[in-house]
């Protein structure tokens, strides 16, 4: 586990109408504060990544399809600085991953069409106080290529 990363169970409650699939609320130990929510999509074999937040603490959830979620430690002073962490989110795993401020993330699609991830994160979006590097070209020592073990 990367410092300050967290993975935590959701609650889903599926009956013939449909499925509520939890997320968070503000009485949750966890919950920090309110900033914005928002949804990505991103297509099957796609990579969107690197990108860190100066101050936003991220709290991801993937409620359509399937992702492999990849967070790396570039904190200087930090323990686990060097660190990486992949998590597959999905049907299969429907969790909170609660990703702190300063920590590198990018995220894989493994669904078709497309796979839709939450993000309920501390701030409100600004472009300014964030970084992205290239998915492939980078420091950061991830191959997100398909690796049949």
């Amino acid at each position: 586990m990367i410092n300050g990363v967290q993975v935590i169970p959701l609650r889903r409650i599926p009956d013939e109408r449909g499925t509520i699939m939890h997320m968070m609320q503000t009485t949750d130990p966890h919950f920090q504060q309110f900033g914005e929510i928002y949804f990505s999509t991103i297509y099957n074999d796609v990579v969107k990544g690197w990108h860190l937040h100066r101050e936003m603490t991220l709290n991801y959830a993937c409620v359509h399809g399937r992702i492999k979620l990849v967070i790396f430690d570039d904190r200087e002073g930090s323990s686990t600085r060097g660190e990486l962490m992949e998590i597959f989110l999905g049907p299969d795993n429907y969790s909170l991953v609660i990703i702190p401020p300063e920590v590198w993330n990018g995220f894989k699609g493994m669904s078709e069409p497309l796979s839709i991830v939450a993000n309920c994160c501390t701030h409100a979006h600004d472009p300014s106080r964030s970084s992205r590097l290239d998915p492939f070209e980078n420091h950061i020592p991830y191959n997100w290529n398909l690796r049949n073990h």
